[in-house]
Protein backbone atom coordinates (compact mmCIF):
# COMPACT_ATOMS: atom_id res chain seq x y z
CA UNK A 1 0.00 0.00 0.00
CA UNK A 2 1.46 3.54 -0.61
CA UNK A 3 0.99 5.40 2.48
CA UNK A 4 1.83 9.33 2.57
CA UNK A 5 2.61 10.29 6.17
CA UNK A 6 2.50 14.32 6.91
CA UNK A 7 4.85 15.25 9.60
CA UNK A 8 8.12 14.30 10.69
CA UNK A 9 8.24 14.25 14.62
CA UNK A 10 9.17 11.20 16.82
CA UNK A 11 5.81 10.11 15.78
CA UNK A 12 5.17 10.32 11.93
CA UNK A 13 8.58 9.16 11.42
CA UNK A 14 7.97 5.51 14.13
CA UNK A 15 4.86 5.19 12.07
CA UNK A 16 6.86 5.68 9.28
CA UNK A 17 9.33 3.15 10.07
CA UNK A 18 6.34 0.70 11.38
CA UNK A 19 4.75 0.33 7.75
CA UNK A 20 7.83 0.35 5.88
CA UNK A 21 9.29 -2.59 7.99
CA UNK A 22 5.52 -4.30 7.20
CA UNK A 23 6.26 -3.70 3.77
CA UNK A 24 4.18 -0.86 2.60
CA UNK A 25 5.75 2.20 0.18
CA UNK A 26 6.27 5.35 2.56
CA UNK A 27 6.70 9.11 2.27
CA UNK A 28 7.32 11.06 4.53
CA UNK A 29 6.36 14.91 4.18
CA UNK A 30 7.64 17.79 6.55
CA UNK A 31 9.22 21.32 5.81
CA UNK A 32 11.29 21.01 9.04
CA UNK A 33 11.86 17.55 10.36
CA UNK A 34 12.19 17.10 13.90
CA UNK A 35 11.52 20.69 14.81
CA UNK A 36 8.27 20.47 16.63
CA UNK A 37 8.21 18.85 19.93
CA UNK A 38 10.19 15.81 19.70
CA UNK A 39 13.37 18.57 19.83
CA UNK A 40 12.40 20.00 22.97
CA UNK A 41 10.96 17.11 24.65
CA UNK A 42 13.11 15.54 27.91
CA UNK A 43 12.73 11.93 26.90
CA UNK A 44 11.36 10.62 30.13
CA UNK A 45 10.09 6.88 29.40
CA UNK A 46 7.82 7.09 32.93
CA UNK A 47 4.72 5.72 32.85
CA UNK A 48 4.62 5.50 36.48
CA UNK A 49 5.29 8.98 37.50
CA UNK A 50 3.16 10.61 34.22
CA UNK A 51 0.02 8.81 36.56
CA UNK A 52 -2.31 11.28 37.90
CA UNK A 53 -6.39 11.27 38.69
CA UNK A 54 -8.19 11.38 35.72
CA UNK A 55 -5.64 9.49 33.77
CA UNK A 56 -5.07 5.85 34.56
CA UNK A 57 -5.58 5.32 30.91
CA UNK A 58 -2.34 6.99 29.93
CA UNK A 59 -0.51 4.09 32.31
CA UNK A 60 -2.22 1.29 31.08
CA UNK A 61 -0.55 2.51 27.51
CA UNK A 62 2.73 4.29 28.87
CA UNK A 63 3.23 0.55 30.25
CA UNK A 64 2.10 -0.94 27.13
CA UNK A 65 4.60 1.17 25.04
CA UNK A 66 7.22 0.54 27.70
CA UNK A 67 7.53 -3.22 27.43
CA UNK A 68 8.24 -2.44 23.57
CA UNK A 69 11.34 -0.16 24.37
CA UNK A 70 14.09 -1.99 24.49
CA UNK A 71 13.63 -4.00 21.65
CA UNK A 72 13.10 -0.37 19.43
CA UNK A 73 15.94 0.89 21.26
CA UNK A 74 18.19 -1.66 19.84
CA UNK A 75 16.60 -1.36 16.19
CA UNK A 76 17.59 2.08 16.41
CA UNK A 77 20.62 1.68 17.95
CA UNK A 78 20.08 4.46 20.48
CA UNK A 79 20.42 4.36 24.76
CA UNK A 80 18.23 3.86 27.30
CA UNK A 81 19.12 5.92 30.78
CA UNK A 82 18.49 2.67 32.81
CA UNK A 83 18.84 3.93 36.37
CA UNK A 84 14.80 4.68 37.29
CA UNK A 85 13.52 7.69 38.46
CA UNK A 86 13.04 9.40 41.61
CA UNK A 87 9.75 10.86 42.73
CA UNK A 88 10.45 13.28 45.52
CA UNK A 89 8.72 16.22 47.10
CA UNK A 90 10.24 19.76 48.89
CA UNK A 91 8.33 19.61 51.82
CA UNK A 92 5.80 17.48 53.61
CA UNK A 93 2.70 19.46 51.42
CA UNK A 94 4.55 18.59 47.98
CA UNK A 95 5.48 15.10 49.52
CA UNK A 96 1.64 14.68 49.86
CA UNK A 97 1.23 14.92 45.98
CA UNK A 98 3.64 12.24 45.87
CA UNK A 99 1.55 10.69 48.25
CA UNK A 100 -1.37 10.45 46.27
CA UNK A 101 0.77 9.14 42.75
CA UNK A 102 1.65 6.20 45.10
CA UNK A 103 -1.22 5.00 46.51
CA UNK A 104 -3.08 5.15 42.28
CA UNK A 105 0.12 2.86 41.68
CA UNK A 106 -0.63 0.97 44.75
CA UNK A 107 3.11 1.31 45.65
CA UNK A 108 5.10 0.40 48.81
CA UNK A 109 5.74 2.75 51.37
CA UNK A 110 7.46 6.32 50.65
CA UNK A 111 10.92 6.70 51.56
CA UNK A 112 12.16 9.73 54.07
CA UNK A 113 14.52 12.02 53.70
CA UNK A 114 18.30 9.85 54.51
CA UNK A 115 16.61 6.97 52.33
CA UNK A 116 15.82 9.10 49.30
CA UNK A 117 18.94 10.86 49.70
CA UNK A 118 21.33 7.88 49.81
CA UNK A 119 19.47 6.93 46.33
CA UNK A 120 20.83 10.27 45.01
CA UNK A 121 23.01 12.27 47.61
CA UNK A 122 22.67 14.98 45.08
CA UNK A 123 19.34 15.92 46.56
CA UNK A 124 18.98 18.75 48.74
CA UNK A 125 19.17 17.86 52.80
CA UNK A 126 15.88 19.01 53.40
CA UNK A 127 13.74 17.24 50.81
CA UNK A 128 11.00 15.52 52.74
CA UNK A 129 11.51 12.44 50.89
CA UNK A 130 10.19 10.54 47.79
CA UNK A 131 9.61 7.26 45.82
CA UNK A 132 11.65 5.31 43.76
CA UNK A 133 10.41 4.11 40.25
CA UNK A 134 13.23 1.44 39.12
CA UNK A 135 11.27 0.79 36.06
CA UNK A 136 10.76 4.40 34.72
CA UNK A 137 13.83 5.35 32.43
CA UNK A 138 14.99 8.46 29.93
CA UNK A 139 16.26 8.53 26.24
CA UNK A 140 17.14 11.33 24.33
CA UNK A 141 14.63 12.08 21.52
CA UNK A 142 17.18 13.75 19.34
CA UNK A 143 19.12 10.79 18.85
CA UNK A 144 15.78 8.34 18.44
CA UNK A 145 14.84 11.27 15.52
CA UNK A 146 18.04 11.41 14.68
CA UNK A 147 18.27 7.35 14.50
CA UNK A 148 14.76 7.33 11.92
CA UNK A 149 15.83 10.44 9.84
CA UNK A 150 18.71 7.50 8.93
CA UNK A 151 16.22 4.78 8.35
CA UNK A 152 13.00 7.29 6.48
CA UNK A 153 13.55 9.44 3.84
CA UNK A 154 11.81 12.69 4.68
CA UNK A 155 10.63 15.29 1.61
CA UNK A 156 9.50 19.15 1.98
CA UNK A 157 6.29 18.58 0.36
CA UNK A 158 4.55 16.55 -1.80
CA UNK A 159 0.58 16.40 -2.95
CA UNK A 160 -1.34 13.08 -1.97
CA UNK A 161 -2.76 12.95 -5.54
CA UNK A 162 0.82 13.34 -7.18
CA UNK A 163 2.56 10.56 -4.57
CA UNK A 164 -0.57 8.19 -5.47
CA UNK A 165 -1.23 7.77 -2.06
CA UNK A 166 -3.98 5.07 -0.75
CA UNK A 167 -4.07 6.04 2.69
CA UNK A 168 -2.75 9.15 4.34
CA UNK A 169 -1.24 9.53 8.16
CA UNK A 170 -1.69 13.02 9.64
CA UNK A 171 1.33 13.21 12.43
CA UNK A 172 1.09 17.05 12.43
CA UNK A 173 1.63 17.47 15.97
CA UNK A 174 -0.57 20.69 17.98
CA UNK A 175 -1.90 21.56 14.74
CA UNK A 176 -4.28 19.49 12.43
CA UNK A 177 -6.24 20.60 9.41
CA UNK A 178 -9.65 21.20 8.73
CA UNK A 179 -12.23 19.80 9.56
CA UNK A 180 -10.06 18.46 12.81
CA UNK A 181 -8.67 21.59 13.83
CA UNK A 182 -10.84 21.33 17.34
CA UNK A 183 -9.49 18.26 17.99
CA UNK A 184 -5.84 19.25 19.09
CA UNK A 185 -4.68 22.61 20.85
CA UNK A 186 -1.01 23.82 21.45
CA UNK A 187 0.17 23.44 25.63
CA UNK A 188 3.50 25.49 25.67
CA UNK A 189 6.21 24.06 27.11
CA UNK A 190 9.34 25.70 28.15
CA UNK A 191 12.95 23.39 28.69
CA UNK A 192 15.96 24.56 29.69
CA UNK A 193 19.02 22.56 29.09
CA UNK A 194 22.53 23.02 30.45
CA UNK A 195 26.20 20.65 31.65
CA UNK A 196 26.71 19.92 35.15
CA UNK A 197 29.92 18.40 36.42
CA UNK A 198 28.14 16.58 38.95
CA UNK A 199 24.63 15.68 37.63
CA UNK A 200 22.00 13.60 39.20
CA UNK A 201 22.74 9.61 38.75
CA UNK A 202 18.91 9.33 37.46
CA UNK A 203 15.79 11.28 36.37
CA UNK A 204 14.57 13.31 39.42
CA UNK A 205 10.94 14.31 39.24
CA UNK A 206 9.58 16.51 42.26
CA UNK A 207 6.98 18.93 43.80
CA UNK A 208 8.22 21.98 44.66
CA UNK A 209 5.64 24.36 46.67
CA UNK A 210 3.26 22.47 44.53
CA UNK A 211 4.65 22.72 41.02
CA UNK A 212 6.33 19.84 39.41
CA UNK A 213 9.48 20.29 37.80
CA UNK A 214 12.19 17.52 36.23
CA UNK A 215 15.82 16.87 36.13
CA UNK A 216 16.53 14.46 33.72
CA UNK A 217 20.67 13.71 33.22
CA UNK A 218 22.24 13.13 29.71
CA UNK A 219 25.52 11.06 29.04
CA UNK A 220 28.50 13.62 28.84
CA UNK A 221 27.47 15.72 31.76
CA UNK A 222 23.92 16.98 30.41
CA UNK A 223 21.03 17.78 31.84
CA UNK A 224 17.40 18.93 30.70
CA UNK A 225 14.88 20.85 32.98
CA UNK A 226 11.32 21.48 32.54
CA UNK A 227 8.88 21.75 31.87
CA UNK A 228 6.20 24.87 31.99
CA UNK A 229 2.89 24.43 31.16
CA UNK A 230 0.62 26.75 29.55
CA UNK A 231 -2.70 26.94 27.50
CA UNK A 232 -2.07 29.90 24.66
CA UNK A 233 -3.61 30.78 21.78
CA UNK A 234 -0.05 32.50 20.76
CA UNK A 235 3.18 30.85 19.15
CA UNK A 236 5.40 29.06 21.81
CA UNK A 237 8.25 31.69 22.89
CA UNK A 238 10.87 31.14 26.06
CA UNK A 239 9.74 33.81 28.85
CA UNK A 240 11.86 34.99 31.59
CA UNK A 241 9.31 33.78 33.85
CA UNK A 242 9.05 30.51 32.93
CA UNK A 243 12.59 30.08 32.86
CA UNK A 244 13.05 31.37 36.44
CA UNK A 245 10.50 29.42 38.06
CA UNK A 246 12.05 26.20 36.44
CA UNK A 247 15.91 27.30 37.34
CA UNK A 248 13.80 27.96 41.13
CA UNK A 249 12.45 24.67 41.85
CA UNK A 250 15.38 22.50 40.21
CA UNK A 251 17.68 24.58 42.23
CA UNK A 252 15.50 23.82 45.75
CA UNK A 253 15.97 20.03 44.76
CA UNK A 254 19.26 19.94 43.62
CA UNK A 255 21.24 22.48 44.80
CA UNK A 256 24.65 21.41 42.93
CA UNK A 257 23.26 22.66 39.78
CA UNK A 258 24.01 26.38 40.74
CA UNK A 259 26.75 25.45 38.80
CA UNK A 260 25.32 23.99 36.21
CA UNK A 261 26.01 25.96 32.82
CA UNK A 262 23.21 27.25 30.93
CA UNK A 263 23.19 25.41 26.83
CA UNK A 264 19.58 26.02 25.65
CA UNK A 265 15.91 27.19 26.50
CA UNK A 266 13.22 26.32 23.90
CA UNK A 267 9.26 26.55 23.89
CA UNK A 268 7.14 24.10 21.88
CA UNK A 269 3.38 23.32 21.66
CA UNK A 270 2.56 20.19 23.15
CA UNK A 271 -0.45 18.70 21.15
CA UNK A 272 -3.37 18.30 23.55
CA UNK A 273 -6.93 16.53 23.03
CA UNK A 274 -9.92 17.50 24.80
CA UNK A 275 -9.50 14.92 27.03
CA UNK A 276 -5.70 14.25 27.03
CA UNK A 277 -5.64 10.84 25.68
CA UNK A 278 -3.98 10.32 21.94
CA UNK A 279 -6.11 10.18 18.97
CA UNK A 280 -4.87 7.26 16.54
CA UNK A 281 -7.66 5.33 14.36
CA UNK A 282 -9.61 6.98 11.02
CA UNK A 283 -10.36 10.26 10.90
CA UNK A 284 -14.02 11.01 11.09
CA UNK A 285 -15.50 11.49 8.11
CA UNK A 286 -12.62 9.80 6.15
CA UNK A 287 -12.02 6.06 5.40
CA UNK A 288 -8.24 6.97 3.49
CA UNK A 289 -7.23 9.49 6.46
CA UNK A 290 -5.43 7.46 9.40
CA UNK A 291 -4.77 10.49 12.58
CA UNK A 292 -1.90 10.19 14.61
CA UNK A 293 -2.55 13.32 17.08
CA UNK A 294 -2.76 14.42 20.79
CA UNK A 295 -0.28 12.69 22.10
CA UNK A 296 0.50 15.32 24.90
CA UNK A 297 3.51 14.70 27.09
CA UNK A 298 3.79 11.07 25.99
CA UNK A 299 5.00 11.49 22.30
CA UNK A 300 8.40 9.71 23.43
CA UNK A 301 6.76 7.48 25.61
CA UNK A 302 4.17 6.03 23.35
CA UNK A 303 6.02 6.47 20.12
CA UNK A 304 6.48 1.76 19.64
CA UNK A 305 3.00 1.40 20.55
CA UNK A 306 1.55 4.59 18.84
CA UNK A 307 3.04 3.34 15.61
CA UNK A 308 2.17 -0.14 15.78
CA UNK A 309 -1.08 0.95 16.59
CA UNK A 310 -1.45 3.49 13.49
CA UNK A 311 -0.06 1.00 10.98
CA UNK A 312 -3.01 -1.03 12.26
CA UNK A 313 -5.17 1.10 11.66
CA UNK A 314 -4.00 1.84 8.03
CA UNK A 315 -4.46 -1.58 7.80
CA UNK A 316 -7.99 -1.64 8.39
CA UNK A 317 -7.63 -2.77 12.00
CA UNK A 318 -10.33 -1.33 14.48
CA UNK A 319 -9.42 1.50 16.84
CA UNK A 320 -8.29 1.47 20.67
CA UNK A 321 -11.90 2.87 21.56
CA UNK A 322 -10.26 5.09 24.15
CA UNK A 323 -8.38 6.49 21.09
CA UNK A 324 -11.08 6.12 18.73
CA UNK A 325 -10.71 9.85 17.40
CA UNK A 326 -14.41 10.16 16.70
CA UNK A 327 -15.37 9.39 20.16
CA UNK A 328 -15.42 13.78 20.10
CA UNK A 329 -17.75 13.44 17.28
CA UNK A 330 -21.54 13.54 17.23
CA UNK A 331 -21.69 13.25 13.02
CA UNK A 332 -19.38 12.44 10.53
CA UNK A 333 -17.65 15.32 8.96
CA UNK A 334 -16.16 15.66 5.43
CA UNK A 335 -13.08 17.48 4.53
CA UNK A 336 -10.01 17.37 2.37
CA UNK A 337 -6.67 18.04 4.35
CA UNK A 338 -4.70 17.96 1.24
Amino acid sequence: MRVLVRGAGIIGLSVADELARRGHEVTVIDPTPGAGASHAAAGMLSPSSEVWHGEEEILRLGLRSMALWAEYAERLGVAVHRTGTLLVGHDRGDLQQVERQARLLGTAELLGNTAVRALEPRLHPRVAGGLLLADDHSVDPRAVVGALRRRVDVVPDIGAEAFGAEKMVLATGAHLPQPWSHLVRGVRGEIIRGHCVDPPTRTVRGWVRGRQVYVVPRTGGGIVIGATSEEHDAPPEVTLGGIHALIEDARTLLSGLDRATFTEAIARDRPASPDHLPLIGRAPGRDDVVLAAGLFRHGVLLAPLAAQLVADAVEGAPPDSALDPSRFESSSQEGNPC
